[in-house]
């Protein structure tokens, strides 16, 4: 059975395709919540390029804001769903002026009671320079207590590098 799951990772680790490859392996009706907006051409075709490699196996949800109400929405024992990505969730509640600390405890509350296995994928953005400007400085430290916050009520923790899973967390079952 698979037990939610951060994956964790810098650009280009491998972060989606493994988190894809858990869904998809489960056996369970694969569910994509993607938090991506498409805001200019290069994106567009980003996401449509995504969206054509998962094929139709998977169904796919775009939501920008509003994930928890998507996951209580999409959730079902029959599913398993992939959350990509918390960075760019968060970017847009920040865009938003939405309460960054407020939605986290509303994630990990439905995180806690979610009736699917959910698969979330995040970026590490601590690992690198400090940020040069404030705006900076304060996603990094957001980005940094969300994956703290996710990674305490989720069964399994795994950090991406060049492809290659190193867990963090294991769930025992």
């Amino acid at each position: 059975m698979l037990a939610t799951t951060l994956v964790l990772g810098g650009a280009r680790s491998g972060k989606s395709a493994f988190a894809e490859r858990l869904v998809a392996e489960s056996g369970l009706d694969c569910v994509y919540l993607a938090t991506a907006a498409a805001g200019d051409e290069e994106m567009r075709a980003r996401i449509a390029r995504h969206r054509a490699d998962r094929g139709d196996r998977w169904r796919t949800v775009e939501e920008p804001l509003a994930i928890t109400d998507a996951l209580a929405r999409e959730a079902s024992p029959d599913r398993a769903i992939v959350v990509d990505c918390l960075t760019l969730w968060l970017s847009n509640l920040m865009h938003g002026d939405r309460d960054v600390a407020h939605e986290t405890e509303q994630l990990v509350a439905a995180l806690r009671a979610v009736a699917s296995p959910v698969v979330l994928v995040s970026n590490e953005v601590g690992l690198g320079i400090v940020p040069d400007t404030p705006l900076g400085r304060r996603f990094r430290d957001a980005q940094g207590r969300l994956n703290q916050s996710v990674a305490a009520v989720v069964g399994n923790v795994v950090f991406m590098a060049a492809g290659l899973p190193l867990w963090l967390k294991r769930s025992p079952s």
